[in-house]
C-alpha cells in the first residue's frame, strides 16, 4: 500500500521547516532585529515549539504568550532597578522561573528573555516592539501554516491549556 504524499513523513517535515523558516523571518523582518542591536533568540526555540511539537501544553498560546511576556518583563524590571551584576541575571531568571510555574505558563525558550533583556540593556518598549510583535508573528504564521497542510494539527491545539498540566513543580514524586 502505498501512502499518499501528503501523508509521508519526509514532505510533513519539510512542510514543518519550511513554515518555521518563514515563521521566524516574518517575526525577525517585523521586529526589525537587522536594524538594531536587540536581538530576541528566544523566538528561535519558540519556532522549534511551534512547528516541531505543535500539541505540547509549552507550546500552547497560554505558555508562548505568558512566558515571554512575563520573562522580559521580570528581566526589564530587574535590569531597571537592579543594573545588570551577575546578580541580578540570576535573580530575573529564579523570579521567572517562579513565575511561569505559579502562572502554569512554563515556556522554555521564554527563559532565556530576562537575560536577553537585561544584556540588552532593555526599555520597557522592548515588551511591544521586540517581545510581544515577534511572539505575535510566530503565533500569526504557526495558526495559518498548520491549517494549509491536510492531516496536520491545527495550532494552537488548546489556547488556554496550562504549562505544566499540574502543580506538580519539580517533579515531585506522588507515592
Amino acid at each position: 500500500m502505498k501512502i499518499p504524499i501528503n501523508q509521508h513523513p519526509l514532505v510533513r517535515l519539510l512542510w514543518c521547516a519550511i513554515g518555521a523558516s518563514v515563521a521566524l523571518f516574518f517575526a525577525l523582518w517585523v521586529t526589525k532585529v537587522p536594524e538594531t542591536s536587540f536581538l530576541l533568540a528566544s523566538l528561535g526555540g519558540s519556532t522549534i515549539f511551534l512547528f516541531g511539537l505543535t500539541r505540547v501544553p509549552a507550546a500552547q498560546p497560554r505558555a508562548l504568550f505568558g512566558g515571554h511576556l512575563g520573562g522580559a518583563f521580570i528581566g526589564i524590571a530587574c535590569y531597571q532597578v537592579l543594573g545588570d551584576t551577575i546578580f541580578v541575571y540570576t535573580t530575573a531568571i529564579a523570579l521567572t522561573l517562579c513565575f511561569m510555574l505559579l502562572m502554569r505558563t512554563v515556556h522554555p525558550p521564554a527563559g532565556a528573555n530576562p537575560i536577553i533583556m537585561i544584556h540588552a540593556h532593555s526599555g520597557w518598549s522592548a515588551l511591544w516592539e521586540s517581545v510581544f510583535l515577534g511572539i505575535g508573528c510566530l503565533f500569526l504564521v504557526a495558526t495559518v501554516w498548520s491549517r494549509l497542510y491536510p492531516g496536520l494539527a491545527h495550532y494552537p491545539v488548546s489556547s488556554m491549556e496550562p504549562s505544566p498540566p499540574s502543580l506538580n513543580w519539580g517533579g515531585w514524586r506522588e507515592d
